[in-house]
């Protein structure tokens, strides 16, 4: 069903949807839009830091438990 719109169906809807909404509406809705995928990049990074950092700290710890019996067996 959406194959068959074309560009003359797009342009008309958008049309109409500029008429019911009105210009300011739909920039202030697609601000919202851009500052929600701003938020959702940034927490998908700010997740990946997280992780990275703990790998990071699980990676800087690589001393035994109990390092005296260590040196006793070297």
């Amino acid at each position: 069903m959406l194959n068959n719109i074309g560009l003359p169906g797009l342009l008309l809807i958008a049309v109409v949807v500029l008429v019911l909404f009105g210009r300011g509406k739909i920039s202030s809705l697609m601000g919202e839009v851009g500052k929600g995928i701003t938020a959702f990049k940034k927490g998908v990074s700010d997740g990946t830091q997280e992780l990275e950092d703990e790998r990071s700290e699980e990676a800087k710890d690589v001393t035994p438990e109990n390092a005296e019996d260590h040196k006793d067996k070297v």
